[in-house]
């Protein structure tokens, strides 16, 4: 993310100094000096792994959407907890793959998912 948040590609630091400087705060050890798996890391782009990596984000954008459901009612409140978790039990738990899951989840929440949640709830929103 902190290449493509913040780094100026005509600036005087390379995005394998970035790199470095993260695996220096997060890494167990630091990367060996000829270490560019920065230049080859082609997992989730590679053997057809993209779609079913968009998939696992999509499931977390649906996870963070829904949960912001019983934060909109106010996480605290029992009562609007309760309300929330039986209309989901009622929409998306009970549906069981009857109906399109986009007509089920716009039965829970009165509208499409969208990422604000997740990115919120990953510090990447305010």
């Amino acid at each position: 993310m902190e290449l493509h948040h913040n780094f100026d590609p005509n600036g005087t630091t390379s995005s394998l100094d970035v790199q470095a400087t993260i695996a220096a705060s997060y890494t167990v050890t630091p990367p060996l000096p000829e270490d560019k798996f920065l230049c080859a890391f082609s997992h989730i782009f590679a053997g057809g792994y993209s779609a079913g990596y968009y998939s696992y984000k999509w499931a977390e954008v649906l996870s963070a959407d829904a949960f912001a459901a019983f934060e909109e009612a106010g996480i605290e409140d029992e009562a609007n907890v309760r309300r929330i978790g039986r209309k989901f039990r009622s929409t998306v738990l009970s549906s069981g793959g009857g109906r399109h899951p986009a007509d089920v989840y716009r039965d829970f929440r009165g509208k499409d998912a969208t990422p604000d949640a997740l990115l919120r709830h990953s510090g990447l929103l305010k």
